[in-house]
């Protein structure tokens, strides 16, 4: 079909096909939006995530944590703050805010600032700040580490103030334990109980040959027990899957009486 044109052309546009049958095409109605669907998208709009930008508030909830570590002569308090995030709701959080370390002693106080003031930075930063321990566990003393309370080795100073810090983060549920089987647990229980019943059998040993060799002017060490809260003999070697000297020697096989790994499987 030819078209006259009278005026003069100014500008023209080509028209694709896509383009005609878009105009073409009856409008579209937009369907109708539930009032709760829109509430419950808003309200996640509205959760607040853990960033640098957000204000210290002027009450903090924390914990402190006592260190007696043989390489220091005083103890030291390490106290981390928390701070709540959307309080009151189904998503309210409790993330890490600062962290301080106080200590009569004053021989490390320049790091110990210096490392404070890092962490409590990264926990402001927000994200994922559990990967903090696995860093701070793994640093080694070059004069070697030591045993704390319990039997559990610890490379570093640093190392168990990263302990402390997994400790807290537990506490708060930003970590979790893997969670030991039923077989396991049974495990451990058994080894125990077996333990228990050969150290009685020991000591009532231990104590008629005490008795004779003191009637005959002799000494015996006395056979003791350690560990926090468990029975983990003055013997037992470390165990490298848990770092607890729990490691003992039972019917021929190495055997960790703290998380159960056996030499033998």
């Amino acid at each position: 079909m030819a078209v006259k044109i009278d005026k003069k052309i100014k500008g023209y546009a080509v028209v694709t096909a896509e383009e005609k049958a878009r105009e073409a095409a009856p409008p579209v109605v937009a369907a109708p939006v539930d009032r709760a669907v829109m509430e419950a998208e808003a309200a996640k709009d509205n959760i607040i995530h853990m960033h640098e930008r957000i204000e210290r508030p002027e009450v903090l909830i924390g914990s402190t944590y006592k260190i007696k570590s043989p390489m220091v002569e005083h103890a030291m308090y390490v106290t981390i703050n928390d701070i709540v995030l959307n309080a009151g709701t189904e998503h309210e959080l409790r993330r890490p805010f600062e962290v301080f370390i106080n200590s009569k002693s004053m021989d490390h106080f320049q790091w110990i600032v210096g490392l404070t003031r890092i962490m409590s930075a990264v926990f402001r930063k927000g994200g994922d700040v559990t990967f903090l321990v696995e860093e701070m566990k793994a640093v080694f003393d070059p004069r070697g580490g030591y045993f704390k309370a319990g039997g559990v080795y610890m490379p570093s100073l640093v190392a168990e103030i990263g302990a402390v810090v997994e400790e807290h983060m537990k506490s708060i549920g930003l970590i979790h334990d893997p969670e030991m089987s039923a077989h396991q647990k049974a495990l451990i229980a058994e080894k125990r109980k077996q333990f228990e019943e050969r150290s009685k059998k020991n000591s009532d040993l231990t104590a008629a040959s005490a008795a004779a060799q003191a009637s005959a002017g002799g000494t015996q060490e006395d056979i003791a027990v350690t560990g926090d809260g468990t029975s983990f003999p003055p013997s037992a070697t470390m165990c490298h899957k848990c770092s607890t000297k729990a490691l003992v020697i039972m019917d021929g096989c190495a055997t960790c009486l703290n998380c159960g790994y056996s030499k033998c499987g």
